[in-house]
């Protein structure tokens, strides 16, 4: 069996808890909605950022109903809980036993922690308990996982997503191909770079697990973009207009 399948499915039984806290600590601190409470701090709270502009809790829509300053706050903050969740599930899953046999491996059980982490935050930001389960895309936060991740992956997806924006100007467009384009790149930086340059120390099943992970993340920030991408066939998404 894979050995990193092997790990994780052992850890089932003696390290249950890893497997409860991690996603629950990650949805919690992805329910902390940047957006929502700086509009909040911004308009002395009077304004809520949901019923704003786009009516989304994000960036974008901070930026073009709310203001630069606010705008960055938000984005920093929201780049900051996913390393969070991520980095605490790394912990949490660091504390997995590995045997001898399977210690180089350690690296590839802990990344599955973040992975794990990253799904629930970004669930959590989308859908944050403490806001009604009204919240944001996702984007920032699964831009965040991505450079806990593989920086590799962070690059060829920034750089895609820096190619449109400029040529188009709409942050969707450059958000969505970036979301479509998270699992393959995935795939090709585990698989091609890594599983085939140094098959003894890549495990298949990490391969697996990452690329499958990064898919349901792009799935579901590409979904959580329905309303732009109606837009977009209609010719209607505005281009990017910051307020002062």
């Amino acid at each position: 069996m894979d050995p990193v399948l092997t790990v994780l499915s052992k850890s089932f039984s003696g390290y249950w808890y890893c497997w409860i806290l991690t996603p629950v600590i990650a949805y919690l601190l992805g329910s902390i909605n940047p957006a929502v409470i700086v509009t909040k701090i911004a308009t002395k709270g009077k304004q809520d950022i949901r019923e704003m502009g786009s009516g989304n809790a994000g960036f974008t829509n901070v930026l073009r109903s709310v203001g630069k300053v606010p705008a960055v706050i938000t984005i920093v903050c929201d780049a900051l809980k996913c390393v969070a969740a991520a980095l605490i599930g790394g912990w949490l899953f660091s504390l997995i036993p590995v045997s001898n046999d399977y210690w180089g491996y350690s690296e590839m059980v802990i990344n599955c922690g973040k992975y794990l982490a990253g799904i629930f935050c970004i669930l959590g930001h989308s859908f944050p308990l403490y806001f009604h389960f009204k919240g944001g895309k996702g984007v920032v936060s699964a831009a965040a996982l991505m450079l806990t991740e593989d920086w590799r992956v962070f690059l060829l997806v920034l750089g895609t997503f820096l190619i449109l924006f400029l040529l188009t100007k709409i942050i969707s467009v450059g958000s969505i191909a970036g979301a479509v384009l998270y699992g393959p790149y995935t795939f090709i930086a585990t698989f091609f770079f890594d599983r085939l340059c140094y098959t003894d120390h890549i495990s298949m099943g990490y391969v697996w697990i990452s690329t499958i992970s990064a898919l349901i993340i792009g799935i579901f920030v590409t979904i959580k973009h329905k309303d732009n991408i109606k837009r977009l066939i209609k010719g209607e998404e505005k281009k990017i207009h910051a307020k002062k």
